[in-house]
């Protein structure tokens, strides 16, 4: 939303949780900035200033309330898609882009773009810089693994991305006003059997549509969905665990459930399961754009807060995407089950876990005959662990949703569909869209039989930039 210091007041007044995240409030007066929710006194207009985002709030020298804790709030629309540039470069800082301490340059140099550009669209669509929405992020990990965790101090700090434990201190201090001991306060010992990590979201959220698009796709032996929970094999280190996840009935938030693990692992256990949940999504602002169509407007009604369902590693959707070529639903996740019995290494985890999805590079070696695939299919399979296997393709897309496309499109086997699937899926591209996909043309048909691809490709323009999402409820009038 552009930051309209009127109606910025109003929701504040209000105490409004449909703008919780959407944008921050900060106090001349105190030097805090808080939520719109926050349940404090309400101050007076002319003291305070409206930021974006909490980077840029704290660029400017606000401190985090600590009522509210801005920190926690979900993910800020502004970082969503204002740019599609700076929500790819957003993506990467999340992911430890910036942790090195090497600079903005290498960043820009992977999204292709210059360094100098790539600040100028921060100041730009966030109002804050690269290094600061990064310091940010590290604070948010930060003060998470804090409160909800037992961790050491020391483990914690190395994990949210900081070179020091002095770096860590200070930066904590700096911005909740107390050492990080401090704010842990007392608490009962972490469970010997496992972590726990709230993962909090914008609602709505449809999680039984989310699930059941899930469950439908789940790889035998590697993803089990029953009872509200879903549940996987994972790569802790060099360990094969079970992880789960289950919606929380007392506030917008999935709760992350895992084995003991390193401050590190948890850090990117967390942020995978964000991106299969997509928990970073803004239903609001993709349900006002997408129901302008009054094809969309009453799916969108029947589904609110439906998600794009991701990815806990991009290799995985790829491997879906080539096997359910040319296949029914149920038919590709039954090859998915025979693949992993072939390919995956066994972890006897109960409740219907028993190996780990294949690695590329064991998948690119295996013998894949009697499988059930084409032999041309088989190829495509194993061209493309190959490439990944040895460095030649990147399952990213720093440079936008055509350049990943093309990149995929440039494997042998590999279509339109089959690349935009894995660009919507694996990738976590809002705008891709697999015009050719039978079931969207079905749907688009509404009982008319399929239109052709051209007709849903030329629809889906109106969608634009939240294609996938217009896909996923496409996908629910067809289910």
């Amino acid at each position: 939303m552009a930051l309209d210091s009127t109606t910025c007041y109003r929701a504040l007044l209000a105490r409004d949780a449909r703008f919780d995240g959407r944008f921050f409030v900060a106090v001349r007066s105190t030097g805090i900035f808080c939520r719109p929710i926050c349940p404090a006194r309400t101050p007076k207009r002319e003291n305070i200033e409206f930021y974006a985002c909490a980077a840029a709030a704290a660029q400017a020298g606000f401190r985090a309330c600590k009522r509210c804790r801005p920190e926690t709030s979900p993910g800020t629309p502004a970082w969503l898609g204002s740019s599609a540039l700076v929500s790819r470069a957003l993506r990467l800082i999340r992911a430890g882009a910036l942790d090195d301490d090497g600079g903005v340059e290498p960043l820009a140099a992977r999204l292709g773009v210059g360094a100098r550009q790539l600040r100028r669209l921060f100041d730009q669509h966030l109002g804050a810089s690269p290094a600061a929405v990064a310091g940010a992020q590290r604070l948010q990990s930060a003060r998470a693994l804090i409160d909800q965790t037992d961790l050491a101090m020391a483990d914690i700090a190395a994990a949210a991305g900081y070179r020091s434990i002095r770096q860590f201190n200070h930066a904590v201090k700096d911005a909740f006003g107390a050492a990080p001991r401090a704010l842990r306060g007392a608490r009962g010992a972490e469970s010997v059997t496992g972590l726990t990590l709230r993962l909090p979201y914008r609602p709505p959220l449809d999680w039984p549509a989310l699930l059941a698009f899930l469950a439908a796709r789940a790889t035998p032996g590697v993803e089990v969905v029953a009872d509200g929970t879903y549940r996987r094999t994972v790569h802790l280190g060099d360990r094969v665990v079970a992880i789960e996840v289950a919606v929380l009935a007392d506030r917008p938030a999935l709760v992350l459930r895992l084995p003991p693990c390193s401050a590190a692992t948890l850090v990117d256990a967390a942020e995978r399961a964000r991106r299969v949940f997509d928990l970073g999504a803004d239903p609001l602002q993709i349900a006002a754009q997408l129901r302008g169509d009054t094809r969309l407007r009453s799916l969108l009604r029947r589904h609110a807060g439906l998600r794009v369902p991701g990815a806990w590693d991009p290799f995985e959707i790829a491997v879906r995407a080539v096997v359910g070529q040319q296949v029914t639903v149920r038919g590709a996740t039954t090859l998915m089950g025979r693949l992993v019995a072939r390919c995956g290494a066994p972890a006897a985890l109960g409740g219907g876990l028993t190996h780990a999805f294949p690695t590329p590079a064991a998948l690119a070696q295996a013998d894949l005959t009697g499988i059930g695939m084409p032999t041309a299919r088989r190829a495509a399979l194993q061209g493309l662990a190959g490439a990944v296997a040895g460095g030649a393709l990147r399952l990213d897309a720093a440079r936008g949703l055509d350049d990943a496309v093309a990149r995929l499109r440039a494997l042998p086997g590999i279509g339109e569909w089959t690349a935009q699937y894995i660009a919507m899926r694996g990738l976590g591209e809002p705008d891709a869209f697999p015009h050719g996909d039978l079931g969207l043309r079905v749907a688009l048909g509404n009982g008319a039989g399929p239109v052709s691809a051209a007709r849903l490709a030329a629809a889906a323009e109106a969608w634009r930039p939240w294609r996938a999402y217009a896909a996923l409820l496409l996908w629910q009038a067809h289910r």
